[in-house]
């Protein structure tokens, strides 16, 4: 009997990380830190499998004060961040929060980010709820094209 169950299960299909979740995270990380900062980013891919679009509207993390939703913009010939209400992630679609572009800015870090620290974040989205992400920290940003394993997918 054992080993028709188990061959049972082995026949069926292996499903994608976050089947039946609406919202999944890929390759989140952030950069390592300098000695007394006070301040970190964090980037990641966010994947919206629903047919209607969802917002991340906030997040947070035990290491910092709070974790605040930014975009950088092009003023002229310098380089401004601001902080926005969120971010849209289209039905069926992906979001990318990247160097230079949209991230998260955690204010008020605990300690300085080291090269193979891990940061913990709860992500918060309208429609999907909180998403738990932990990000590993690197000394330099990932490789173009580079898809860290480290896939997230909706916890409540």
């Amino acid at each position: 009997m054992r080993r028709l169950i188990l061959l049972l299960l082995l026949a069926i299909p292996v499903q994608g990380f976050s089947e039946g979740k609406s919202v999944a995270i890929e390759n989140p990380w952030s950069r390592a830190t300098p000695p007394g900062a006070n301040i970190a980013a964090g980037y990641m891919t966010i994947e919206n499998k629903s047919a209607s679009a969802d917002r991340l509207v906030g997040a947070s993390s035990p290491l910092a004060a709070k974790v605040e939703t930014h975009v950088t913009m092009r003023d002229g010939d310098i380089m401004k961040m601001r902080e926005v209400k969120g971010y849209e992630v289209p039905a069926k679609g992906r979001f990318e929060l990247k160097p230079g572009g949209a991230h998260l800015m955690l204010v008020g870090i605990k300690h300085p980010f080291k090269d193979g620290d891990k940061v913990p974040l709860v992500l918060r989205f309208e429609k999907a709820g909180e998403v738990k992400v932990e990000m590993p920290v690197r000394s330099a940003a990932p490789a173009a094209g580079h898809m860290d394993m480290n896939h997230m997918d909706m916890k409540r």
